[in-house]
């Protein structure tokens, strides 16, 4: 392959995407071993689950650090350290023979995949043209949530008789992806903007950078919305139990609904894999006027809320055979889609829901390589992806506060059924935050513009009749590169 040609660069971002995926199978190897590991070492699942919160927290302070390493120092050592680092967490944790042990190994783990989204995010942004930006992270986002759902599938399938295998699994697929990451293209930051095109670009991000990013409209509205949003996300989690409720309800045995609502949850969020749709839109309308990607992020969040709240008051008639085999009882659900009227309404109310929310994040994505320089994004991405995290994990604890208030009134499942509907309201705060990022995005996309425009005037390298030395093209012309 040559270097920088187009097969490396395809090469270069179908390792990225596959890397984004893994770090998030190392984070859902955990939550469906609790009890197995538990059992091992002589604790309950809650010590378990505090693994996993404790990742989450690490991870996302750690991408800090690792987003300013890397977009203040050369990105692929970086990116390759982190890697290392959760690999090494991984298998350990695989080879722990204590609680102490394992404990420690997952808080090894953690750090090392703060490095992976955050500085990924930076280089991937580097590679994509701004036209085709919401595209290609719509990919690169879809491929968090399959690496999240794989986990989980992962843990379940190779870890029902040995919880070990699935995390040496993992890490050595890890050690895969690095390997093959050691070829990839070695892209030179600001390659994409349009304004650097034959420019040896070597800014870097400085300490006293942060007010100048905060200074940056957009980027407030972009970060905190991140908060809202995953509040509502973090709910959804309670999916499968609402449809356990459901099941329950209508007198099937406790084995049978659970299995049940995890298999109508996964189901109900596969319209999550049409975010591609709002990547393209959001591309689309972005040539036309820079609030395009805004725009389709807010009218996507705010339009989903009506149908959420169908979703959750909606009866459905489920027809399975009780008690019946793991095999047998999905088939039936699979045959309600197209047999019970009310589960194919749900089902396709669901992915309508999914959809329109989902179409936020390659926007997201996007947004933040269309507002800021390419030294800034991957700090930005990371302050974004902390507030997310606080987001998703108070989401998850104040719904199950909220379903324990609502029980006393409201029997099962009617109380998920107005919990979950009440924390979709989240989704109106979020949807005004990208309205208001809409209103400043053409200001800071210009500012933007016209500083990389200085910076490409005054390299040594200068551009040759291209654009990178035109400063009289405008962010309307920006924004249709």
């Amino acid at each position: 392959m040559r270097k920088g040609g187009t097969a490396h660069r395809v090469y270069s971002v179908v390792v990225f995407v596959i890397l984004a995926s893994l770090d998030n199978v190392a984070i859902g190897l955990v939550p469906p071993l609790y009890g197995s590991i538990g059992d091992t070492f002589g604790v309950g699942e809650g010590h378990i689950a505090l693994a996993t919160t404790i990742m989450f927290l690490i991870s996302a302070v750690a991408a800090i650090g690792f987003a300013y390493a890397g977009d203040r120092t050369d990105r692929k050592p970086v990116l390759i350290l982190g890697t290392a680092i959760w690999v090494a967490g991984t298998a350990w944790s695989g080879l722990s023979h204590g609680y102490a042990s394992f404990l420690l190994a997952q808080v090894v783990a953690s750090f090392g995949l703060g490095a992976v989204a955050s500085v990924s995010f930076a280089v991937v942004s580097d590679l994509i043209s701004p036209k085709r930006r919401g595209l290609v992270m719509s990919f690169w986002g879809l491929s968090q949530g399959v690496g999240t759902l794989a986990g989980t599938l992962l843990g379940g399938l190779l870890g029902h008789n040995n919880w070990r295998q699935p995390f040496l699994v993992a890490a050595t697929a890890g050690v895969v992806a690095t390997v093959a990451y050691l070829f990839t293209y070695n892209v030179p930051r600001g390659e994409s903007q349009p304004e650097l095109a034959g420019v040896e670009y070597d800014e870097r991000i400085h300490a006293g950078d942060l007010p100048v990013i905060l200074g940056r409209r957009t980027n407030i509205w972009l970060i905190f919305q991140g908060f809202t949003a995953q509040i509502a996300l973090g709910s959804l989690v309670w999916l499968p139990i609402l449809f356990r409720s459901r099941a329950e309800d209508q007198g099937y045995s406790a084995g049978t609904a659970v299995l049940v609502g995890s298999v109508f949850a996964t189901l109900f969020q596969l319209g999550g894999a049409l975010s591609i749709l709002g990547g393209l839109v959001g591309d689309r309308l972005q040539r036309r006027t820079p609030r395009g990607r805004a725009l389709v992020a807010a009218v996507g969040v705010l339009a989903a809320v009506p149908f959420y709240l169908v979703l959750f008051f909606v009866p459905m008639t489920i027809d399975v055979p009780d008690g019946a085999g793991t095999g047998t009882v999905i088939r039936a659900v699979l045959a309600d889609v197209f047999t019970e009227p009310t589960v194919g309404f749900c089902l396709i109310t669901a992915v309508f829901a999914l959809m329109l929310t989902s179409a936020n994040s390659p926007n997201w994505f996007a947004l933040i390589a269309d507002v800021n320089p390419p030294e800034h994004r991957g700090t930005v991405y990371s302050l974004g992806n902390l507030v997310n995290g606080f987001g998703r994990a108070g989401g998850n604890a104040m719904v199950a506060v909220a379903f324990r208030g609502l029980a006393g009134a409201f029997p099962p499942p009617l109380n998920y059924a107005l919990g979950l509907a009440g924390f979709q309201l989240f989704w109106v705060p979020t949807g005004v935050m990208f309205w208001l990022a809409s209103r400043t995005v053409a200001k800071d996309m210009a500012d933007t513009h016209s500083a990389l425009l200085v910076a490409a005037s005054e390299s040594e390298h200068r551009p040759d009749g291209d654009v990178g030395g035109d400063a009289a093209i405008g962010v309307e012309g920006l924004a249709r590169e």
